[in-house]
């Protein structure tokens, strides 16, 4: 993914990828953000799309690599 493409996350994309990568399950994600697990799944789905990644650890590894979102570690 460019720097470009990077742009075209969108803001909700952003907010799942930050829980994602905290470890949060789709159903806390769902909650945590007040929509369906059905969307949290769609969300993810374009995360992997727009990151070239297959699965949740590659998406929190590639956020973390390229610094995607401020990531506090606890």
């Amino acid at each position: 993914m460019s720097n470009n493409n990077l742009n075209e996350l969108t803001q909700r994309e952003k907010d799942v990828l930050n829980l994602l990568v905290k470890g949060y399950s789709n159903s806390r994600i769902a909650k945590e953000l007040v929509i369906s697990v059905h969307t949290v799944k769609a969300h993810i789905e374009s995360i992997y799309r727009k990151f070239g990644v297959h699965n949740k650890v590659q998406a929190a590894i590639y956020t973390v690599y390229h610094k995607i979102i401020d990531v506090e570690i606890i």
